[in-house]
Formats: structure tokens, C-alpha cells, sequence
């Protein structure tokens, strides 16, 4: 069964902050170093220095970027900088953006979420890594508190849930532009039999983590490590809750740059294995358009199609057979085996390449820019790029429903939430 409750969210004061943008963040796991001294410079209040704080010289055990999150978060409250709601609420969260010229509105609500230790209710589809967890629950032990949420999806065809909340939602509590140049707007609801009805909708429903494998794993751990009964708070995490059917929720590709060094020539001939292969001549000279080529020129509803770029040429690679697959990996299932980033990983990476597990992070990196990826290996950064197609909303439910997990980096869900809009402590 979910379960889901209200909570009184901390936000931001906005009779104290003067403009809210700038306290606003991107997630933490986005942040890049000269992204985060851009919001450590923009506001004194922006919520990086909960998220992902500095690392300084000289730090210890008694000093460092999880106390300084903590010392920071009490001093905030203190302060009336951040003011926590007086009643429990849930709260609505639209995002306004737009992509590939299309105007798009994805509607969720942040809520809390009661762990489910063994993921029967609540399914996943990445595997988590060591090092993410333990930073976060380092950063949780510290503040005792859920900083940033994690976005679930639900299954709710006829779209009741979004429609009940916007029934009863006038002018939101924040409304900001964020770092992405998406407009994000909150409000709040704590009409009890509103909240009620949203909790009874949800109870039989199987949920799907499309972003923060790693920190409700960490959640997990952290109510583990506390030893909390059933309903304890900690027992509880914060998540942004969306409609699997919002057509304001998009997947994008996650393109893979090769730094190995190889032989074009040979590698393309080992392909023939597997891949029926076509030499591509790109004609347009704008990158825009050329990304935009590549794109076009792989998109299939029902094939395995992969765009080879090289300085030294250019190939779209098509899957001979799905049978292949069934050979490389016969301990997978059906649907893992028809995933296009595990046929790249398992034909092309391993087989042909020799990259595999134990060496992915020495040989691939990973960009959900098209443009990015020519660009790195237009400047010699990169050797090579491996355009790719996004993967399907039913495949990641498919995955997740037969407990399996997708190779790192499949799935790259838009809009990110915005980080700063609602926090709560556990």
C-alpha cells in the first residue's frame, strides 16, 4: 500500500528574500563547480549552501560542508529567511517550459512519501552507486532533513488528481524563473478533505522513481541507521509526485562520448556483426542543423538506431536482429534486452569496443546535448559520439515492473524540479 501524508514545508520568506529567482538552484547532481560559485554569487540565501556546499580548506570532522548546511539551515529559520507552513499541506507545482518549439506544462505536487524498504510499491530502474549515497546521507544525518525532493511517477489515466488539486488553487505561493528558464510555480493546499482524497487515490497505485534513485535509497539507509517504527517522520521522504500520462513530462536521450582510443575503420567493420551500417554525409553546415539531421535520421517507432560521429566519418547504425540480443545477455529479460541502451552497451561498447563494467568510467561520458556531442569531437576532447534516441516512458515501467535495472545514464527526465522551492524537516 502507499502511503502518503501532508507536511508542514519550509520556504522561503518572501517579506524577507527580496527576489526569490536567486535563491533558487538547480538539483544538486547537476551543479558543476563554476555553476555553483554563480549561485554561491548571486544571493547570500541561495539554497546551494544547503545542497551542495563548498569544500574548504582545512576541513574536519568538525567542520565541514554538512555542519556548515546545518548551521545554515538553523540560522535561516531563525532569521525568518525560511518560514515552515503552519499546517500540513501538500503542494501543487506546475513548471512551464518549452522544448523543441512546443510549449509544455508538467503538473506534479510535492508530498511525503512513506519508504517502501523492499520497493514492492515503489519501483526502480537504475542501479544506485556508493559514493552519491553516502554523500547525501552524510548530508542528512547533518541536517536532519530532506533538502530537495525526489520525483515519483503514478498512473492515473483519467488525470483526477491534477484536476481535483487545480480546482482549488488560485494564486501561487511562489512563482520563479529558474536557472533553466522555465517559469516554476507553487501553491499550497491543506484542505484536509482535498488531501484525503488525493491519499485514497494513491493508495493502490505502484509508483515509478524517475529521478533520485540514490537519495531514496540514502532515505532507507538513514531511517536504517536511526532505527525508526512504522510512522516515524524519518520513516518518510519528501517527492514530487507526477502524472506517468502528463504530457507535460518528457525523456531525452543521453548521448555517449567515447574517449578510448580506436580505429574507426576497424571498429566499423566489427560492427557488420551486428549492425546493418549506412556511411551518412552530413550536409548542413550550421551545428544546430546538423544536430538536428542526426536526430531526424535515427528516428524509428519500431527499430534499434544508433548515429556513429567521428572527424573521420560518420555511420547510422540499425540492429540486424533482436535475437542478437538473446545470445549476449539470455539471463536478462525480453524487455531489457529490447532497451536501445542495452544493445549499445552489450554490442557495441563490450563487444566490439571492449568497454564494459568494470572500465565504463575510464572510456564514456555522457551529454544530453546533440550539439555537445558533436562539438567535444569536432574540438579533438572526445574521439568519438554515439548519438541516441531517448527511451520510452512504457520501457522504463516495463523495466522497473520486472525488477531489473537499465544501464547507468538511460533515462534524462524534463523538466528537473527546482531546487529551494519547498524543504522539510525530518
Amino acid at each position: 500500500m502507499v502511503e502518503v501524508a501532508p507536511f508542514r514545508g519550509i520556504l522561503y520568506n518572501k517579506d524577507t528574500v527580496e527576489k526569490l529567482d536567486d535563491v533558487m538552484s538547480p538539483p544538486y547532481d547537476i551543479i558543476s563547480p563554476e555553476m555553483q560559485e554563480q549561485l554561491y554569487a548571486k544571493n547570500k540565501y541561495n539554497v546551494v549552501r544547503l545542497i551542495l556546499g563548498k569544500i574548504l580548506p582545512g576541513d574536519n570532522d568538525k567542520d565541514n560542508r554538512y555542519i556548515r548546511a546545518r548551521k545554515f539551515l538553523e540560522e535561516w529559520l531563525e532569521r525568518k529567511i525560511l518560514v515552515e507552513s503552519e499546517n500540513p499541506s501538500i503542494y501543487p507545482y506546475k513548471i512551464e517550459y518549452e522544448l523543441d518549439g512546443n510549449k509544455k506544462t508538467m503538473n506534479g505536487f510535492f508530498v511525503l512519501l512513506k519508504l517502501d524498504h523492499d520497493y514492492r510499491m515503489v519501483k526502480a530502474h537504475e542501479r544506485t552507486l556508493s559514493k552519491p549515497k553516502e554523500d547525501r546521507l552524510n548530508l542528512m544525518r547533518a541536517t536532519k532533513a530532506n533538502l530537495e525532493p525526489i520525483e515519483l511517477l503514478y498512473i492515473d489515466e483519467k488525470d483526477e488528481i491534477r484536476k481535483l488539486m487545480d480546482s482549488c488553487i488560485n494564486e501561487p505561493e511562489i512563482d520563479v524563473v529558474g536557472y533553466d528558464g522555465f517559469r516554476h510555480r507553487l501553491w499550497r493546499i491543506d484542505d484536509e478533505k482535498i488531501v484525503s482524497r488525493i491519499k485514497e487515490k494513491l493508495s493502490n497505485e505502484i509508483l515509478f522513481i524517475a529521478d533520485g534513485h540514490h537519495r531514496y535509497q540514502t532515505a532507507i539507509n538513514y531511517a536504517k541507521e536511526v532505527n525508526v517504527g512504522e510512522n516515524d517522520p524519518a520513516n518518510y521522504i519528501m517527492v514530487v509526485l507526477a502524472n506517468m500520462f502528463d504530457e507535460g513530462l518528457s525523456i531525452l536521450p543521453t548521448h555517449r562520448l567515447i574517449k578510448k582510443d580506436i580505429n574507426l575503420d576497424n571498429i566499423i567493420e566489427k560492427a557488420r556483426e551486428y549492425f546493418d551500417i549506412e556511411t551518412y554525409n552530413l550536409s548542413a553546415d550550421n551545428i544546430k542543423e546538423k544536430a538536428k539531421d542526426i536526430l531526424d535520421s535515427i528516428k524509428t517507432d519500431s527499430e534499434h538506431k544508433f548515429f556513429v560521429y567521428h572527424k573521420k566519418g560518420c555511420y547510422i547504425l540499425t540492429l540486424k536482429d533482436t535475437s542478437i540480443m538473446d545470445r549476449l545477455a539470455p539471463d536478462r529479460s525480453k524487455v531489457w534486452r529490447n532497451l536501445d541502451v542495452s544493445i549499445l552497451h552489450k554490442t557495441f561498447l563490450e563487444k566490439i569496443m571492449g568497454i564494459n563494467e568494470t572500465n565504463l568510467e575510464d572510456h564514456v561520458k555522457y551529454t544530453r546535448d546533440t550539439i555537445e556531442a558533436l562539438n567535444v569531437v569536432d574540438e579533438e576532447k572526445f574521439v568519438m559520439s554515439i548519438i541516441m534516441n531517448p527511451t520510452k516512458i512504457e520501457e522504463i515501467k516495463a523495466v522497473a515492473e520486472a525488477g531489473e535495472h537499465m544501464p547507468q545514464k538511460s533515462t534524462y527526465f524534463l523538466p528537473k524540479l527546482l531546487s529551494g522551492l519547498v524543504m522539510r524537516r525530518i
